[in-house]
């Protein structure tokens, strides 16, 4: 399951360079596929969607940091545990309910992210 950052967040920022996957953005900040991954030009997502990794996307929040859900993997395949949540002082970094997925899913969508050279 994807983490989400809660309305409790404080602007710290801290979470921010602690993702491996560049998922967290400042609030209304445009976010790209490609920012932190090495996908690039027209890609199909391993949840079947089509999209262009170098196009803007519009973002998740306008108001406080945000953790895209499609490039959030909890830190699999580079932790134990989600580094944002482990470095939040105010513990709002915390599971989505609303995007849920296996440990497998989440090591297959970070091979995606970030194939073996």
């Amino acid at each position: 399951m994807a983490i989400i950052i809660t309305d409790e967040c404080i602007n710290c920022g801290a979470c921010e360079p602690e993702c491996p996957n560049t998922a967290i953005y400042e609030g209304a900040d445009d976010w790209r596929y490609k920012d932190g991954t090495s996908l690039e030009g027209k890609v199909v997502l391993p949840n079947g969607n089509n999209v262009d990794a170098d196009e803007a996307q519009e973002p998740v929040s306008d108001e406080i940091y945000y953790i895209v859900p499609d490039k959030c993997t909890e830190c699999k395949g580079f932790h134990d545990e989600p580094q944002c949540a482990a470095v939040c002082p105010v513990d709002c970094c915390v599971p989505d309910d609303e995007h849920v997925e296996t440990e497998e899913e989440l090591l297959g969508k970070q091979r995606f992210m970030h194939p073996p050279e």
